[in-house]
């Protein structure tokens, strides 16, 4: 904008086409030299402090050169010493040291434009002058002010990741913490028992065989209380894994419908929380990628939880199924988590569309565990 005023300045005292261009064009050269002095701001701490010197030789001659061109064609001070002056406030100054030489560039440009006026520029271009004045002299301004602005900016950032970076290390320390003492008085106790059987074997094999059996029992207290930490910290509401499925939708570019009731939290967790992940992952996996519409709603005393999506053109109805069944995953999984609970699944594979159903009693009975679980 400074280059195009001061052309324009030019035209309006009637230099002529020539020495406008001039400036116009050398103009554009200054601006593009500056652009290393900005990325090399930010380069602090790859760049030594001799290494930001000699980089900044090259702007500083490019807009010294413009300068002296600006002031040939033009006769004035303001063009000539401006371009070196906008590019020195660019540097990498300490923050005291920055502060006291924008205010001298800034006197200095004023100065300088003040002795234009009484000289140079005065007469047949006074329409431009005040532009002139103005972009002039709030040139290194504004560049200083943004330069801070982007201090400000990087220094907020980083302090968002140092806090991301801090509530990481402060989850995982108390994940540890909670770990170290569920396992810790679980092995302790099991080497006690396991200490007193070895003593008890050979005077009284039927105590120790007790022991041997409570030893058991701890071991199989250990391994639900770690099952139930894990589960524990992996959990999310329901509304929380609405919210996540409907994001990975619409990331993947699908249009993607959610209608949920206000109490979802209340729904069982540990049977549609999988389910959300898993019918989600088939949508992405096997759907057509245009719309899905997902919902999680209450009718009478049940949970009804639909995803319908549009279909593939390659897929087929037998596809579908078949992919997905098998280990434990997919639509069979969905459908042995769901008798689990008490309720059911229903799938209505259609030509344009592909729909998943499942429905759950609001209070699911106590589950007992599969052959599946139990292996495990």
């Amino acid at each position: 904008m400074l280059v195009f005023v001061w052309a324009t300045a030019l035209l309006d005292r009637g230099d002529g086409f020539g020495p406008a261009l001039t400036v116009f064009l050398g103009g554009l050269v200054w601006a593009g030299a500056t652009v290393p002095l900005l990325l090399d701001y930010r380069n602090t701490a790859e760049l030594t402090a001799a290494a930001r010197r000699r980089r900044a030789i090259a702007p500083l001659a490019v807009s010294v050169v413009y300068g002296v061109v600006a002031f040939v064609v033009s006769g004035v001070w303001t063009f000539g010493v401006v371009p070196l002056l906008a590019a020195i406030v660019l540097l990498t100054w300490p923050t005291g040291v920055r502060r006291r030489v924008t205010i001298g560039v800034v006197v200095v440009v004023a100065a300088l434009w003040f002795v234009d006026t009484r000289s140079t520029l005065q007469a047949d271009s006074v329409s431009s002058l005040w532009l002139i004045g103005f972009f002039s002299i709030m040139l290194p301004l504004m560049s200083v002010v943004s330069v801070w602005w982007w201090d400000v900016l990087d220094t907020m950032n980083r302090a968002r990741a140092s806090e991301g970076r801090l509530a990481a290390t402060q989850e995982r320390l108390r994940v540890a913490t909670d770990v170290h003492d569920l396992q810790g008085h679980h092995l302790q106790v099991i080497a006690l028992q396991l200490e007193l059987a070895e003593r008890l074997l050979d005077a009284d094999p039927a105590a120790a065989l007790e022991q041997l059996r409570a030893a058991r029992v701890s071991v199989d207290e250990a391994r639900q209380g770690t099952r139930d930490l894990a589960t524990r910290f992996r959990s999310a509401s329901l509304s929380v894994e609405l919210a996540n499925a409907v994001d990975l939708l619409r990331a993947a570019g699908t249009l993607t419908e959610r209608t949920a009731d206000p109490d979802v939290d209340s729904a069982p967790g540990d049977v549609f929380g999988p389910v959300i992940r898993e019918t989600t992952t088939n949508a992405l996996r096997h759907g057509g990628g245009a719309w899905a519409r997902l919902s999680l709603t209450r009718t009478g005393g049940s949970w009804r939880f639909e995803i319908a999506n549009d279909v593939a053109a390659e897929r087929s109805v037998d596809g579908e199924a078949g992919d997905d069944a098998g280990g434990g995953s997919g639509l069979d999984g969905i459908a042995r988590r769901a008798a689990d609970a008490g309720g059911a699944l229903e799938v209505r594979p259609e030509r344009q569309s592909f729909t998943v159903i499942v429905t759950v009693p609001a209070t699911t009975p106590s589950a007992t565990p599969s052959a599946t679980e139990a292996v495990r």
